[in-house]
């Protein structure tokens, strides 16, 4: 099954020096979870690699909370434009600083923990949630199942958990 077209862009040069391409760990990362979701096609989304000062102006616009965060998703509703383009699902942010801290409080990789919130901020954009814990469990068991296909552990095994990332307006 085609997975969409995701553009994955550096706006952050320190993602450079992550190991292991970081704009393909992206794209592999949200198109398992375009697949995994059994999204269209015929979808196109956008994964920015950035840094913690852009996520903290960002959060602190959108979600009045002035701190950077790990990740962001801008899920767009209007999908007008022209007839040949794909609907635009949104953009998905990515700070550097805080993925490297959490990476290392949680003994994981760098490209492990990018996977595993790239995949959660496009099933943001795809309207998955984790406000109560049903929708939670959900959510999360998705999660667990496209990184285990990619070969990654359970991120939400022991006291690990995604704070804060809700799906932006």
């Amino acid at each position: 099954m085609a997975t969409g077209s995701v553009n994955v862009s550096v706006e952050d040069p320190g993602w450079e020096a992550i190991p292991g391409s970081p704009t393909s760990i992206a794209q592999r990362a949200a198109e398992a979870a375009l697949s995994a979701a059994r999204c269209s096609p015929d979808v196109e989304l956008g994964v920015v690699l950035t840094g913690d000062a852009t996520l903290r102006q960002l959060n602190s616009r959108y979600r009045g909370e002035d701190k950077a965060t790990n990740v962001l998703s801008f899920a767009l509703d209007d999908v007008d434009g022209p007839a040949e383009a794909k609907p635009l699902l949104g953009d998905v942010y990515v700070a550097l600083e805080t993925v490297r801290r959490e990476a290392t409080a949680q003994e994981k990789s760098v490209s492990d923990h990018l996977s595993h919130l790239v995949v959660h901020g496009v099933l943001h954009l795809l309207g998955y949630d984790h406000r109560f814990d049903a929708d939670a469990r959900r959510m999360e068991s998705l999660e667990t199942g496209v990184l285990h296909a990619m070969g990654i552990a359970d991120p939400y095994g022991g006291d690990r958990r995604i704070e804060g990332n809700r799906r932006e307006p």
